[in-house]
């Protein structure tokens, strides 16, 4: 079963529209050893409303944090859009490196930096995805176990492969492919493979 990746609605919207090809995580108090990692390459986008704030995210942007509430399904149910494959990693603890990709995300810098500052211990893990947008959107019911500070979530309902569904990517392969290459360029040691 593939599982779904939890991240803002607001930035789920930006990968979905090929504002953004990278997301980066550090990881919640949930996460087991409560430090990121790689649970699958392949991955359903969930959006959530949880923990989002306008004043967090570049102006151009901050309309979609109220957009992506009250577009949220009633009752809590998820709407998955999406679908991405990581195409490459890396993980930074240097701020310079941060500044280098800033504008390749939604974020304000100053959000950036307190994600790369908190749990100073722990790299910032920044993730290339190739998002697929599904042509007929899914929901989902809300399950408790799916709430809390976590990456991966089980998705009950889901079809396991969301590749075998209708959908087109959200940039075009050539973009896709300049876009991830300069992400490579700014990031000592470039982009590696995924390994789960």
């Amino acid at each position: 079963m593939v599982p779904a990746y939890k991240e803002w609605a607001a930035v789920v919207r930006a990968l979905l529209a090929g504002e953004q090809i990278l997301d980066v995580r550090k990881g919640g108090i949930r996460e087991a050893g409560r430090h990121f990692g790689i649970r699958s390459t392949r991955l359903w986008l969930y959006p959530t409303v949880e923990h989002q704030r306008p004043e967090l995210l570049k102006p151009a942007y901050r309309h979609w944090v109220p957009e992506t509430v009250t577009a949220a399904p009633p009752g809590r149910a998820i709407r998955v859009e999406g679908w991405a494959d990581i195409t490459g990693i890396a993980t930074i603890t240097d701020p310079a490196v941060l500044d280098a990709l800033d504008g390749r995300f939604i974020w304000t810098t100053e959000y950036a930096g307190s994600r790369l500052a908190w749990k100073a211990r722990d790299p910032l893990w920044i993730l290339a995805l190739r998002v697929h947008v599904l042509e007929v959107p899914i929901t989902v019911p809300y399950a408790d176990a799916y709430g809390g500070c976590t990456s991966w979530v089980d998705l009950e309902g889901l079809p396991d492969d969301p590749a075998r569904l209708p959908a087109h990517p959200a940039v075009s392969d050539s973009s896709y492919e300049s876009r991830s290459a300069a992400v490579a360029e700014a990031i000592p040691g470039g982009l590696e493979a995924p390994v789960v």
